[in-house]
């Protein structure tokens, strides 16, 4: 089975260093996760953000629960930051956060390209939970950044 990508682009009404700023922070992603997914940072906070950070978390995907580790693989300032797992619910997961100032707004790009386990059944398991989860997750984010920083 081949790597997936989703990729979505969200306008924030709010400038470049106070959207920068919030993504810098790690513990506002328990409030840009669903709760469904039941999502803890486990890495003591508040973490430091740089090239080569390990972040452990635990979440839970379809009533099992994992634990996820990942790494800061590139971390610009007010332009991009990437995060790549080394363990946890899927085979491959790296995550573009790329951020262009627009002024008064800000246009934040992610990128995620991922692939599902599951052996021989990876494509089915993708194509019956993975795909659509890995969607909601995303549609989820964006209405709560919207919450956040208000409607563009």
């Amino acid at each position: 089975m081949r790597n997936k990508e989703l990729k979505t682009i969200t306008i924030i009404n709010k400038p470049l260093n106070e959207v920068f700023d919030f993504f810098s922070k790690a513990e506002n992603l328990n409030a840009l996760t669903p709760p469904e997914l039941h999502f803890s940072i486990l890495t003591p906070l508040p973490i430091e953000m740089y090239p080569g950070r390990l972040i452990d978390y635990k979440i839970e995907l379809m009533g099992i629960s994992f634990k996820w580790r990942t790494e800061i693989t590139e971390w610009v300032p007010n332009q991009k930051f990437v995060d790549q797992q080394l363990k946890g619910p899927y085979k491959t997961w790296h995550h573009q956060h790329l951020f262009r100032d627009l002024g008064d707004k800000t246009e934040m790009t992610d990128i995620i390209t991922y692939q599902s386990i599951g052996w021989i059944f990876a494509p089915f398991i993708h194509w019956l939970f993975v795909d659509q989860k890995v969607k909601e997750i995303f549609a989820f984010r964006e209405k709560v950044l919207h919450e956040i920083f208000g409607q563009s």
